[in-house]
């Protein structure tokens, strides 16, 4: 399964967003769009800091953040899983605003780079089609 964090995850180490809060954003955004249901198993701490070269205690602290906002659950005996109520029904508004800090990063480097609106939108119009 440690192959699997390292495919459900991506960290980015020179982000200024601290690691913990990268994580916690992955499992919302994840859960939200339908590609975590309820009832679906994480891969345990160990796991995760191993593929992705963590501190355990830097996963230990998402998972026990999402645990505290009702997103995962703990399995007594089989590690967390994605709660019961965790991202159900969530409008397009709502699944948007989890977009919202990997935007706002974007846009930092944008202005820094001194990129105009119209040539940043272009590029994320063609990244958006090249995913389709």
């Amino acid at each position: 399964m440690t192959n699997h964090a390292a495919h459900l995850f991506s960290i980015s180490t020179g982000s200024a967003e601290p690691i913990y809060r990268q994580l916690v954003d992955q499992v919302k955004r994840l859960v939200a769009a339908g590609q975590m249901a309820p009832g679906d198993g994480l891969p345990s701490v160990r796991e995760v800091a191993q593929a992705l070269a963590l501190n355990p205690m830097t996963v230990s602290k998402a998972y026990s953040l999402l645990e505290m906002e009702g997103v995962l659950a703990r399995r007594r005996g089989m590690g967390m899983e994605v709660a019961a109520r965790a991202g159900g029904g969530q409008s397009a508004t709502e699944r948007a605003e989890l977009l919202r800090p990997t935007l706002e990063r974007a846009a930092m480097e944008a202005r820094q780079l001194e990129l105009d609106s119209d040539t940043v939108l272009s590029l994320f119009i063609q990244i958006l089609k090249e995913q389709a």
